[in-house]
């Protein structure tokens, strides 16, 4: 299933694992703030609601 990358092939497959690294680390990232900004969000909708 893996192509034959010649002398390059340890380059090759270690750019293919940084890169995975950093776009799982990017997604992870992204769902961690969004969770933080909902529930702040939240808290300041309930605060509002509380005023009115």
């Amino acid at each position: 299933m893996i192509p034959d990358l010649g002398k390059y092939a340890v380059e090759v497959l270690a750019a293919y694992g940084v890169s995975i690294t950093l776009l799982i680390g990017l997604v992870l990232g992204s769902v961690r703030r969004s969770r933080k900004v909902k529930a702040r969000l939240a808290a300041v909708e309930a605060a509002w609601e509380s005023t009115s």
